[in-house]
């Protein structure tokens, strides 16, 4: 069995996903954290859940999904894992977002880090999740598949009701849209959502629903899953 703990981190509300088995081994998804209080609150539950982490994971690069990289990196002794596309964010762009927002410097440049491409299966323990490459939110946009539990995490590329924006540098609208409509919406329907922001959805309920995919969307009486 999967089990899930669910953050929502700093001032933008980013969402930090912690998954981990039965044997208490665990990967940790965009550790945004920011404030000490933050930063306490997610060490705590770790400790005291007991859990080993064993791998740390980023859905993309943005500032706001990586606040607490360098110090969760260098806490539990691991590299991070994301899409190469993605490299200028930690290198260059997050520096200078962080000047801009009023964040202090994230120091994602330098970090350790292991490269992910799309089709990639991430195992740890019981977990086991499939890499999807969505660009369009930024080029190196993953959504992580589990298939054993029905869950997407789709970071921001897709959200209830919403699509994620595009007007950040490298972020580009028909690439989003490529990504959402041939990796995200040929999954079965039952399959449950977890954004980077926001609430829960599924992926019938944004075939149906969501605004961004007409005319893509189905009538409820035609959806099969």
């Amino acid at each position: 069995m999967i089990h899930i703990k669910l953050f929502e981190f700093n001032v933008l509300r980013a969402h930090c996903v912690i998954l981990w088995d039965d044997g208490l081994r665990a990967v940790v998804v965009d550790p945004g954290y920011h404030s000490p209080q933050e930063k306490d609150q997610f060490h705590s539950f770790i400790s005291n859940s007991g859990l080993k982490v064993e791998k740390i994971l980023l859905t993309h690069a943005h500032i706001d999904h990586v606040t607490g990289l360098k110090d969760c990196c260098d806490t539990y002794a691991l590299p991070v894992t994301y899409h190469k596309d993605d490299l200028f964010q930690m290198e260059e762009e997050n520096l200078v977002t962080a000047k801009f927002i009023g964040f202090p410097d994230p120091q994602t440049k330098n970090i350790p880090s292991e490269y992910i491409c799309d089709g990639d299966m991430i195992s740890v323990g019981e977990i086991s999740l499939e890499v999807l490459h969505t660009p369009g939110h930024s080029p190196g946009s993953v959504c992580y598949l589990c298939r054993s539990e029905k869950l997407l995490l789709s970071g921001d590329t897709l959200f209830a009701g919403c699509i994620g924006r595009t007007d950040f540098r490298g972020g580009d609208y028909d690439s989003i849209m490529n990504s959402i409509r041939t990796k995200l919406m040929t999954l079965d329907g039952d399959i449950d959502v977890i954004p980077g922001h926001g609430g829960m959805t599924s992926i019938a309920a944004e075939r149906q629903t969501n605004p961004f995919l007409e005319p893509f969307n189905l009538p409820l009486e035609d959806e099969e899953n």
